[in-house]
């Protein structure tokens, strides 16, 4: 099986989709597929080039001769026809944002290849949640349209979580055409989780006691209202602290409303650190918290940095988000509490943290169920009969033309 991914963007950048890209191309390569991979623009290449990165061969895209959008699209559209005339897959699979995919149909349907279109979140939601959009707007409702039609002409669409699936579904897309993909975590990647760093604890004055946030600091992470919920989690917990790492659009302003805290010399940023040194502050932290506010965007996609911290044997407490609701069973394998909701924080959070008693056994269970149902080596398989479905399609009629084309 030979599959060609198109991505917006890509390993060495870090992001939760060059994660979850690495795991899925990874775990199909160690599956035996032939596998290989081409970025848009929006990676930052100065050319179209290629190189290999973690064994995974990258095709770059260069900037095109039109501007804009249209330009984005073509060029991306001319790298793909290139490198599949040269890599002759029997699938391409595009990747959101649904640029990859106008860009993939136009390649594929001219080499009669099937189509995978996946999507780890609605475009428009996307730019809702990172503050570029507002819900219900003439741009909003015309990146909804061009993403439903899109998902319509695909020849199947995987999606990462059932929320995606069901507002899909409620479109008119056919639920037998609809893969659900979920996030996962490639759990080769994660050793036995660290010690406690004493030393680098000692360094950033942090107790017994730890709450954080480890990633980036988008409005819709709802580190806001974590912030605000940490006087009346001092009240409750007197040694409680709260470890911010990372950064982002939110940074200078949460900084500031820190700053203001009662419970300021309880609050500690250190900004970004090295990906290699990630495991050390995770080695820190007692609970990770993840109070995404409410929102479609948040309700609708499941998160990937929860499975992660389940994984390395991390307490998880986190917002009643749709998102959330998919991953954590409450009072089991995590904490939720009411989103939006700063009070509700401190006492989820507190509650947790006076309950000591039972910490391994939340731990272990949060453990076993990313092991056995969200872990990359499984999770992958769920592609395989769908890839031979319309590789054997495709096979058999090269003329094969069930889609309607670009002009229509």
């Amino acid at each position: 099986m030979r599959i060609l991914h198109v991505l917006d963007h890509g390993l060495p950048l870090q992001s939760g989709y060059t994660f979850r890209t690495r795991a899925i191309l990874t775990a199909q390569m160690a599956q035996g597929w032939d596998v290989a991979a081409v970025t848009g623009m929006r990676q930052g290449s100065a050319a179209d080039a290629a190189e290999t990165i973690d064994g995974i061969a990258f095709h770059r895209t260069g900037p095109g001769p039109l501007p804009g959008l249209p330009g984005e699209i073509a060029a991306l559209a001319a790298r793909v026809g290139a490198v599949a005339d040269r890599f002759r897959p029997d699938v391409i699979h595009a990747h959101s944002p649904v640029i990859g995919a106008l860009a993939s149909l136009h390649a594929a349907r001219r080499r009669g290849l099937p189509l995978v279109y996946e999507i780890r979140a609605f475009w428009e939601d996307a730019a809702v949640g990172n503050g570029t959009g507002r819900e219900g707007s003439l741009r909003y409702r015309a990146t909804r349209a061009l993403e439903t039609w899109a998902a319509r002409r695909a020849d199947h669409v995987a999606v990462i979580c059932e929320g995606l699936r069901g507002d899909l579904i409620a479109r008119g897309i056919d639920p037998a055409r609809v893969l659900v993909s979920p996030n996962g975590v490639d759990l080769g990647l994660f050793g036995a989780p660290l010690p406690r760093d004493a030393g680098l604890a000692a360094d950033l004055s942090l107790g017994d006691e730890v709450v954080g946030f480890i990633g980036s600091f988008y409005d819709y992470e709802g580190l806001d209202d974590l912030i605000a919920a940490m006087p009346a989690l001092v009240a409750a917990r007197p040694a409680a602290q709260l470890l911010l790492v990372g950064g982002g659009p939110m940074e200078a302003a949460l900084r500031a409303q820190a700053a203001a805290s009662p419970v300021a010399d309880r609050i500690r940023f250190v900004g970004r650190v090295p990906h290699a040194e990630v495991e050390r502050y995770y080695s820190l932290v007692d609970v990770l918290a993840y109070p995404r506010k409410r929102m479609r965007l948040t309700d609708l996609v499941t998160p990937l940095k929860p499975l992660e911290a389940m994984a390395q044997r991390k307490l998880v407490a986190a917002s009643d988000v749709g998102g959330h609701r998919e991953l954590i069973e409450d009072g089991r394998t995590g904490t939720l509490f009411a989103a939006d909701d700063p009070a509700a924080a401190a006492r989820a959070l507190a509650a947790l943290l006076a309950d000591r008693s039972r910490w391994d056994e939340r731990r272990a269970r949060a453990e076993a169920f990313v092991r056995e149902q969200r872990n990359w080596s499984s999770n992958i398989r769920r592609y395989q009969p769908v890839y031979q479905r319309l590789a054997l399609a495709a096979e058999g009629n090269r003329t094969w033309s069930r889609i309607p084309s670009l002009q229509h």
